[in-house]
């Protein structure tokens, strides 16, 4: 397998990832509640796990649902 035969489906992959991850930071620095921990956990969580997990996980389990 060839790396310009798996580049068009990671160039797709590769922007999603960083808008989500660019996205995440933003809403962590914007805002002041979350459902639990805080702003230094979830920038740590992040940060750490930029592959989709971290965005994910405080997506899922950190952002505040405002009303």
């Amino acid at each position: 397998m060839n790396i310009s035969e798996i580049l068009p489906f990671l160039i797709p992959l590769a922007v999603a990832q960083f808008a989500l991850l660019g996205y995440a930071l933003w809403h962590i620095l914007t805002h002041e509640q979350y459902k639990r921990g805080s702003r230094a956990l979830w920038l740590v969580v992040v940060i750490a796990g930029m592959q989709f997990i971290g965005p994910v996980l405080y997506f899922i389990l950190g952002k505040e649902d405002r009303q």
